[in-house]
């Protein structure tokens, strides 16, 4: 991608330099003396007024658009490769129109593009780019544009409004009306004979492409930093979208789709769309739809957005893409409320460099961590690093943090995490004197997600079993499985609500090998659990847990893992418990286990069948030491050699001495 800033030249002189007609200010001008004026207008390098005839521009002429210029029906204008037109800074009176039966050709190519802007390209400067066609739209025939009150719709869905091929267009958007404002490109009712390739949007103060019914498709966009939608579409549009780059980085942005009324089924296949401000990505509103093929987000706080509570079975995920529903429940879920997340890739699905004729300044920042790790990463200490999004680990992905990284989460709910699919690894390198910390800035319990691990060992859910976070496959058959190290990592603010039922924890293991290392683990102000053991054979040492709003330890699905040496720590009202063992009991272990709380509380809870072996227990402050919450025997629970007991104090044990682990201390 070229970072480069347009620099245009001033148009000095040329009003100066046309020779007009000499005619009374009393008498008008006939029809064939105002299209003298717009020729002559032209042969000097200016654009305004109303083209009725062809006329091809000069690629060596830079031209200024100084008012509407607008071509007429049965009028074709070719603006060849290389060719500059720089706008006036005049808001809605500034634009480019093709009516209806009129035909614009733009003829850039890779290396010499079409060029349409402001000066200094900034949002609201001008109107934009307009076309008007002849195909189909619910809002009929001879319907009236909002821009510019043209006249557009009919009958003819092959209708050809022309070519554009490697335009870039940048500072559009003057706001019409309260209601309204220009898009970089307007489509209205432009039929599927009209050619559009490569185009580049930026910095448009509204959307940057919106069809208003017809048939047209496009391919090849690029979109960047535009205050509404990246493409939107209206009154029953039914084109496709082929192959389009996203960019977010100006908070206040609306979505990367909107589609409205009608449901035309328009088609998008390989779309990309990266934010590095949240957002919402995908708005239907009414009734609208479409189908998605190969889509990856990056970035969204919500991925798909029901406006107006349509039907989900609207929006068609070809590759097999499918809501989670990730209200606050299921009744929420229906009725259109939002949905936090997709199934969706975070691979990106279009590469940006292959729009690199577009000129830009924008880039993301190096520090930014979201997308896909498919190689060998190793990120740097030195550098403050940014969790913008989903941060994921792919299969034969490896991922290595060097002692001392710091990771600061956005605050951004269950669209921030890092996980480590099955078949990838994660080496996390702290020591104690410098461990990896990620938090968020105020480390507030659900700020962000945490760090998801599958594996594939054995869980009683099964080979490739569908995780609850984030829907990732994990489960297997290898009991010594290695997803990698993690050694002296202090993590704050996770535990994100995903739905009535569920919360990420801090650290969320499924099916994960023996062959994993987890040592000197902190966990802290989480809302939900600090781990959880999903399955597989896994075993820690040294885990700290201070004021996490669920279970400091959990485990189901037959995890049979070790715990060797915790500390848990609560002073907050309204946490749940120290261990939550549910389901089968594959009898894990837990050797020297020091839990004192100062708002006493539950302790060990088991659930089911649920149990383990406990080696020197030390407990202090709680209400009630342990709970066989559905009556399984006490017998599956051995403590210190014999089954437990609801009655004793559990207060024997040595504790474990937290003196020396500085570590757990540390911040961004």
């Amino acid at each position: 991608m070229k970072k480069l800033v347009l620099n245009f030249f001033k148009v000095a002189g040329l009003v100066s330099a046309v020779a007009f007609t000499s005619c009374s200010t009393d008498d008008p001008k006939s029809i064939g003396q105002e299209q003298a004026d717009v020729i002559t207008n032209l042969e000097a390098g200016i654009l305004n007024g109303t083209l009725q005839e062809s006329y091809s521009l000069e690629s060596g002429v830079q031209y200024q658009l100084t008012g509407q210029f607008i071509i007429d029906a049965n009028a074709v204008l070719n603006i060849p490769a290389g060719t500059k037109i720089i706008a006036e800074n005049g808001g809605t009176d500034v634009y480019i129109a093709t009516l209806k039966g009129g035909t614009i050709n733009i003829n850039g190519t890779e290396s010499s593009p079409v060029i349409m802007s402001s000066v200094n390209a900034q949002p609201g400067d001008w109107g934009g780019l307009t076309l008007c066609g002849d195909a189909t739209t619910t809002a009929g025939i001879d319907a009236t544009a909002e821009v510019g009150g043209f006249t557009y719709g009919g009958s003819n869905d092959s209708d050809s409004s022309g070519i554009i091929k490697y335009l870039q267009i940048s500072g559009t958007g003057a706001q019409i009306n309260s209601e309204s404002q220009y898009n970089g490109v307007s489509f209205y009712a432009v039929g599927s004979g009209t050619y559009v390739d490569n185009v580049a949007i930026i910095n448009g103060s509204d959307d940057g492409v919106e069809f208003f019914g017809g048939t047209v498709s496009v391919s090849n966009l690029y979109l960047e930093n535009l205050d509404d939608d990246a493409i939107d579409w209206t009154e029953g549009w039914n084109g496709s979208v082929d192959r389009a780059y996203i960019s977010n980085t100006i908070s206040g942005f609306s979505t990367v789709f909107e589609g409205d009324k009608d449901n035309g089924n328009p088609s998008f296949n390989n779309i990309t769309a990266i934010s590095t401000v949240g957002g919402t990505a995908l708005q239907f509103k009414k009734e609208s739809g479409g189908t998605i093929t190969n889509l990856s987000l990056s970035g969204y706080d919500v991925d798909l957005d029901m406006k107006d509570g349509g039907a989900t079975s609207n929006v068609v995920f070809e590759d097999g893409y499918s809501p989670v529903a990730l209200a606050s429940d299921e009744a929420m879920a229906e009725s259109g409320d939002y949905f936090y997340g997709l199934n969706t890739s975070v691979v990106p699905t279009v590469d940006v460099d292959d729009f690199a004729w577009v000129d830009t300044d924008v880039s993301l920042e190096s520090n930014v961590l979201q997308g896909a790790v498919t190689g060998d990463i190793t990120l740097d200490a030195s550098i403050s690093y940014i969790l913008n999004s989903s941060y994921i680990v792919q299969d034969g992905g490896k991922l290595t943090i060097p002692a001392g990284t710091k990771i600061t989460a956005r605050d951004g709910g269950t669209g921030v995490y890092i996980a480590v699919l099955k078949g990838g690894q994660i080496d996390i390198q702290g020591t104690e004197e410098n461990p990896v910390v990620m938090a968020s800035v105020n480390a507030e319990p659900g700020d962000w997600g945490g760090l998801t691990i599958c594996g594939d060992a054995s869980t009683t859910a099964g080979e490739d079993a569908t995780a609850e976070i984030g829907g990732f496959i994990y489960g297997g058959t290898n009991d010594a499985d290695n997803s990698g190290s993690i050694k002296n990592l202090v993590i704050k603010g996770t535990g994100a609500q995903i739905n009535s039922e569920s919360q990420y924890n801090g650290v969320s293991l499924y099916a994960v090998g023996s062959e994993t290392v987890i040592e000197n683990i902190a966990v802290i102000n989480g809302a939900d659990d600090g781990i959880e053991f999903f399955g597989g054979t896994v075993s820690a040492t040294n885990l700290y847990f201070d004021n996490n709003d669920d279970d400091s330890v959990d485990w189901t699905e037959g995890w049979n893992g070790t715990v060797t040496n915790a500390y848990i720590s609560h002073t907050r009202e309204g946490f749940s418990t120290v261990f939550e063992g549910d389901k089968d009991n594959n009898n894990p272990k837990f050797v020297n286990i020091t839990a004192i709380s100062t708002v006493g509380g539950t302790a060990l809870q088991f659930k089911k069948q649920s149990g383990g072996t406990i080696t020197n227990l030390y407990l202090s402050g709680y209400d009630v030491n342990i709970d066989m919450k559905d009556d399984g025997p006490l017998a599956n629970v051995i403590i210190d050699g014999e089954a437990a007991t609801t009655t004793d104090a559990y207060n024997d044990g040595t504790q474990v001495d937290i003196s020396t682990w500085s570590w757990i201390n540390a911040s961004l």
